[in-house]
């Protein structure tokens, strides 16, 4: 019976971890299509998502926090309960950042003068870092947390790229000199992240290997030890 309650609860986390990338990916798609059009609604909608996301945050770290204090976690459950402790802030982070990006966008003063494609770019590559990220959890599959890293790569490659073009701008042009600023600042926001979903990759790691020491987990994302 104990245990029992115990795998319903942690059938819950899994559950509810979920349920919070989900949220994550909703913004980030909302973000995507919203580089591409003034919609204030649009916008609304991806700080709503990123709230939404810091109340799941609570949520997941109460189920965690029982699963520790009122169960007896085996070495496994143990790890993924700790590993899911973790996650969740990167996830949060994920959608406060999200948030941050319609905010910026949904500025009285944003325009459109600037080419936005590099940062479409570097929408769709952290969002697949994120979306891949939270399938190597839900299959438990070390060869996809393993690309996550080689993903992030690309995301780290697009924001050199844009950073020096909008760096160019920002000299050059007085006039769109705050729009340029603005747009380096979401560039910013996408690459940290790809950073987050390398943590959550790396905690997908330590779920399924036990490997926790930074060296060694790294080791792992580039195709080391397994």
């Amino acid at each position: 019976m104990v245990r029992s309650r115990f795998a319903a609860q942690m059938e819950l986390l899994n559950t509810e971890l979920i349920v919070m990338g989900t949220l994550c990916e909703n913004a980030l798609e909302h973000v995507m299509q919203a580089l591409q059009e003034d919609n204030d609604a649009l916008n609304r909608e991806i700080i709503i998502l990123g709230k939404r996301t810091e109340e799941k945050e609570r949520e997941v770290e109460n189920i965690c926090i029982n699963l520790l204090l009122k169960q007896q976690p085996v070495a496994s459950d143990l790890r993924q309960i700790s590993a899911a402790l973790k996650m969740i802030t990167d996830l949060s982070r994920i959608g406060e950042q999200a948030g941050n990006i319609a905010e910026i966008l949904g500025k009285a003063e944003f325009g459109r003068d600037y080419d936005t494609t590099l940062l479409q770019q570097m929408a769709t590559a952290a969002k697949k870092m994120v979306s891949t990220s939270l399938d190597a959890f839900v299959k438990g599959d070390l060869r996809l947390a393993q690309q996550v890293e080689r993903d992030d790569d690309v995301v780290d490659e697009l924001f050199s790229r844009a950073k020096k073009e909008l760096i160019q701008v920002i000299r050059s042009t007085q006039d769109s000199g705050e729009q340029a600023i603005d747009y380096l600042m979401i560039a910013k926001y996408f690459e940290k992240i790809g950073d987050h979903a390398v943590n959550i990759s790396q905690w997908v790691l330590f779920m399924i290997t036990g490997a926790h020491e930074e060296d060694t987990v790294h080791d792992l994302l580039r195709g080391g030890r397994s």
